[in-house]
C-alpha cells in the first residue's frame, strides 16, 4: 500500500529505534531527563529562540502558546483557513476562553498588515482586546505553501506595532525553509513563539517543539502540565526527536517527489492539479465527473491511500517512506481509476 494520506504516517527508521532504545532517561516533570534537556536546547538553538519545550503534539504546542500569550476572553487574529481555526476542536475557546477573529488573509494565507490592523480590537470597558496573532508556515489547507519570510515579518511587525504577540504554527516550517532555500531562523526570527513538529516529514514517531523566550517557556512548561502533558521518562521519545532534527535536508527529496507526482497527474484528463511548493499535492477531480469518495475508494482498491480535502479535492502528501517508484505507481493507479 502506498500511503499518501499524510506525512504523519511515517515509520521510525532503525536509527530512530536505536536512539529510543539507548536514550538516557529521567523524570522530565522533575527536569531530570537528560535527553529531553538536550533536545530542548538543540531545538531552541535551531530556530533561534532562547528556550524550547517538548510537547506530545503540535496541537498541544499551539494551544499552550495561546494560553500563555493571552488573558481569558481576548481575541485571537487568525486566517480563517488556518490549522488553529479548522482542526484543533475549538481549543482556543475550550482551553483558554479565547474568541477568534477570523481574517481574510491574502491568497497565500498570511494576514496583510492592513488586515492585522483592521482586525485589531483595543481593550476597553466594553471590549476584551486582541491578545494574539497566529500565523502558519507551511500553510496546510492552502496546499503546503511555503510562506516567504518577508510576509511573515510584515504581519508580525504589524501585530507588534499594536503590542500584540505573534505565534507561528510552524508544524512544517522546515519544509518551508528548504523550499525557499533560507535558514529556518529567517522565518522564525520575527515571531514571539513557534511550534514545529518532529514527526511528519522529519520522521519521528511522536513529538513537537514549542520555542520562545525563557520566560515564555517557563510558563509554557507549567501550562503543559495543566493540559496533561507532563511526561516522565520521555527520553525514549526525545531520542528519536534528536535524530529527526538531522533529517531536514531530506525534505527536498519529498518536494521533488511531490513535483513529480503533480506532473504525472497534470497530464491526466479531468484533473486540475495545484503546483506543489513543498510536499503536499492538491488535486481537483471535478472535471472527471466522479465523486471524491468514489475516487478515494477506488484508489484504495488499487493500493493508494489519499485524503478528502474538499467537496471536489483530494490531497496526496509525499514523505520519507515514499520513493520515486511509489510516485510512478500512484500516477498509474490514478490513471487506471479515471
Amino acid at each position: 500500500m502506498i500511503d499518501l494520506r499524510s506525512d504523519t504516517v511515517t515509520k521510525p527508521d532503525e536509527t530512530m529505534r536505536e536512539a529510543a532504545a539507548t536514550a538516557a532517561v529521567g523524570d522530565d516533570v522533575y527536569g531530570e531527563d537528560p535527553t529531553v534537556t538536550d533536545l530542548e536546547a538543540r531545538a531552541a538553538e535551531t530556530v533561534g529562540k532562547e528556550a524550547a519545550l517538548y510537547v506530545p503534539t503540535g496541537t498541544m504546542g499551539n494551544q499552550v502558546a495561546a494560553r500563555v500569550h493571552t488573558d481569558r476572553g481576548q481575541e485571537v487574529l487568525a486566517d480563517r483557513k488556518s490549522h488553529v481555526v479548522k482542526y484543533e476542536l475549538g481549543g482556543l475557546a475550550q482551553h483558554s476562553s479565547l474568541q477568534v477573529r477570523m481574517l481574510e488573509a491574502d491568497p497565500r494565507g498570511v494576514p496583510t498588515p492592513a488586515a492585522v490592523a483592521s482586525g485589531y480590537v483595543e481593550e476597553s470597558v466594553h471590549r476584551p482586546g486582541t491578545g494574539l496573532c497566529c500565523l502558519e508556515n507551511t500553510h496546510n489547507v492552502r496546499g503546503g505553501l511555503a510562506i516567504e519570510p518577508e510576509r511573515i515579518a510584515a504581519a508580525a511587525s504589524a501585530a507588534r506595532d499594536l503590542e500584540v504577540p505573534v505565534h507561528l504554527d510552524g508544524a512544517r516550517v522546515f519544509n518551508a525553509a528548504v523550499a525557499l532555500d533560507v535558514p529556518v531562523t529567517a522565518i522564525t526570527e520575527p515571531v514571539d513563539s513557534v511550534m514545529f513538529c518532529l514527526s511528519k516529514g522529519l520522521g519521528a514517531p511522536v513529538g513537537s517543539m514549542l520555542a520562545g523566550s525563557e520566560e515564555f517557556i517557563e510558563e509554557a512548561r507549567r501550562t503543559r502540565k495543566l493540559f496533561g502533558g507532563g511526561m516522565r521518562q520521555v527520553g525514549v521519545l526525545a531520542g528519536p526527536g534528536l535524530r529527526a532534527l538531522e533529517n531536514v535536508a531530506d525534505l527536498e527529496t519529498d518536494h521533488e517527489n511531490a513535483r513529480a507526482l503533480a506532473a504525472g497527474l497534470e497530464g491526466l484528463e479531468g484533473l486540475s492539479v495545484q503546483e506543489p511548493e513543498t510536499n503536499i499535492v492538491l488535486v481537483d477531480v471535478a472535471g472527471t465527473g466522479l465523486e471524491v469518495g468514489d475516487v478515494l475508494a477506488e484508489l484504495a482498491d488499487g493500493g493508494v491511500l489519499a485524503t478528502r480535502f474538499g467537496p471536489t479535492t483530494i490531497r496526496l502528501c509525499t514523505h520519507r517512506d515514499v520513493g520515486r517508484a511509489d510516485v510512478e505507481r500512484a500516477v498509474a493507479v490514478v490513471e487506471d481509476v479515471l
